[in-house]
């Protein structure tokens, strides 16, 4: 990997859960980015009208070139900070995994309390003037976590780096190394908790033979029927929908969201006209599921944010196999 102030090849993580492509395409072999005009970035709804705050998805190369442009764009990369520190696009802040979630056992993926909440927002500096754009190095699980978080917080215009880091540095566009960037002290925010994102495990108990609630699990088919263990119990929710974060991206080009999401979704029963719950084992891997649902424009998704970690934990879930 060429780094603009090393010749030394960093490490992007690999998530547990993925393998990962070698590294991406020579620097030599960068496409050309027009410093005069940019492509707007790419809308995969399928259905109804666009609105000021709908969620994009965004190329690397669209993305570089906006930058380059000097458009005034809030990239926030979610990794670890040794990862941060190793790559990142220049200008760039980082959010660590462990700002997203409240940590506390055994569903430790919750959202945080708003003081937490309000501290992140007053350290990135978000405000109704900066569209996020949202990226991680796997394939988006981090990345739709931030996303659920910005609907949460009533930031609902954010943009996803399409592939992320992989997809940025197999375009041949460059990664810098170091610290996060000087910034201002962090500000003090006043936040309103949106609680239409956010389901819980009562949401989904009350309407378990409801056939207008598609809930969908994106964990393993070994999570799923139980071979794996992750809790107290093992096993799905009943009529949960399986869908594996995995088969949202495609592991050959850069983690790129797959072309005929849309289609993948049609075909496994999940739809944009019914209430859809997403979920996984602590609302990581269920980021991306989240995050596409809303970039297809579907208005009733959700993500539980409890997931198997609380459900498989509780005496009084039902649990099948």
């Amino acid at each position: 990997m060429m780094l603009s102030v090393s010749t030394s090849r960093p490490v992007i993580s690999k998530s547990i859960q993925t393998s990962f492509p070698s590294p991406g395409l020579s620097s030599l072999m960068a496409p050309r980015i027009h410093a005069n005009g940019f492509t707007m970035p790419r809308r995969i709804r399928t259905q109804g009208t666009f609105m000021a705050s709908d969620p994009t998805v965004i190329s690397a190369e669209e993305l570089a070139s906006r930058l380059a442009q000097g458009e005034d764009l809030l990239v926030v990369q979610v990794t670890s900070r040794q990862v941060y520190d190793a790559a990142h696009i220049e200008g760039s802040h980082c959010v660590e995994p462990a700002e997203l979630v409240s940590g506390t056992p055994p569903a430790t993926g919750r959202l945080p309390d708003a003081e937490r909440l309000a501290g992140l927002a007053g350290r990135l500096g978000l405000g109704a003037d900066r569209q996020v754009v949202t990226l991680d190095d796997e394939g988006g699980g981090w990345a739709g976590r931030l996303a659920w978080t910005l609907d949460v917080l009533g930031k609902r215009d954010w943009i996803y780096l399409d592939g992320g880091l992989h997809a940025w540095h197999q375009s041949g566009l460059p990664l810098v190394s170091g610290p996060p960037p000087a910034s201002d002290p962090a500000r003090d925010v006043s936040i309103t908790v949106d609680h239409s994102p956010i389901a819980e495990a009562e949401d989904i108990l009350e309407r378990l033979d409801d056939p207008d609630l598609t809930v969908w699990d994106c964990r393993s088919w070994e999570e799923y029927t139980g071979q794996r263990v992750a809790a107290a119990r093992a096993g799905h929710i009943p009529g949960a929908v399986h869908l594996d974060w995995l088969e949202l991206m495609q592991r050959d080009r850069g983690l790129r969201l797959i072309d005929d999401v849309a289609g993948l979704l049609e075909r496994r029963g999940i739809g944009p006209q019914q209430d859809v719950i997403a979920h996984c084992q602590t609302h990581h891997r269920s980021g991306l599921a989240y995050m596409v649902a809303r970039l297809l424009g579907f208005p009733r998704i959700r993500a539980y944010h409890g997931s198997w970690a609380e459900w498989g934990n509780r005496p009084d879930t039902p649990v099948e196999t």
